[in-house]
């Protein structure tokens, strides 16, 4: 049996204030996928927030946590920007910016929960 990989991650362009999303290897940087982003940079993006989801894994190692990342959550005047590491493969993240206006936060990771759960990787 052929296993398949998927990395649509287009249904994140339907959370209000969506600006653009991808999906990124921490291990890398390098970017799997990605949706919208016209006025935006997402590979850049992605490859900065590959060093947040390192900085606060080695936070968490530092504090002796035993725990995941479930979602990391960055308020800017403007936007949101919500980094979720896969549950499948925490070495894999999705990030997706916001219009902080539009936005429901709430309803947003609800929705980025959603898409996560159709990733095979």
């Amino acid at each position: 049996m052929e296993n398949k990989m998927s990395t649509d991650i287009s249904a994140l362009s339907d959370i209000k204030g969506f600006i653009g999303a991808c999906l990124v290897d921490s291990d890398t940087g390098l970017m799997m996928a990605s949706e919208g982003g016209a006025n935006f940079d997402l590979e850049t993006a992605g490859a900065a927030n590959t060093e947040v989801v390192k900085a606060k894994n080695s936070a968490m190692k530092a504090l002796g946590l035993d725990d995941k990342i479930e979602d990391i959550l960055i308020t800017l005047g403007t936007q949101y920007h919500l980094i979720r590491p896969l549950d499948s493969n925490a070495a894999i993240f999705l990030y997706v910016a916001l219009s902080k206006k539009e936005a429901n936060l709430g309803l947003a990771r609800v929705q980025v929960k959603t898409v996560e759960k159709t990733l095979s990787i």
